[in-house]
């Protein structure tokens, strides 16, 4: 299985592949918001994905437009709502979870 590092606390959990990295970090006990039920709307699950970027899925186009409205997007954003976690391991960087508000 998958590992998933999540930064700055530097947890690693096992994840399935194919769930997204929201559900995963749910899953792990970890704080985050659902306010948009996962339609890219808000952007509150921003984040970084530092490691594994090549076996995430690739970025569609709303994940692309709702990003292009967030402050402090970079080459690694990712909305954690709609990335799907592929079979390698994952390395992501939890932004605040409101960055994108």
């Amino acid at each position: 299985m998958p590992l998933l590092t999540i930064l700055p606390a530097g947890k690693t959990i096992e994840v399935t592949e194919g769930m997204s990295i929201l559900d995963a970090l749910i899953a792990a006990g970890e704080k985050a918001p659902e306010p948009c039920g996962d339609e890219a709307k808000c952007g509150a699950c921003h984040i970084f994905v530092h490691d594994g970027r090549k076996t995430v899925s690739k970025m569609q186009r709303l994940e692309n437009e709702r990003l292009d409205a967030i402050v402090g997007v970079g080459s690694k954003s990712r909305l954690a709502c709609l990335t799907r976690l592929g079979g390698e391991n994952v390395t992501i960087e939890l932004l605040g979870f409101g960055s994108g508000l």
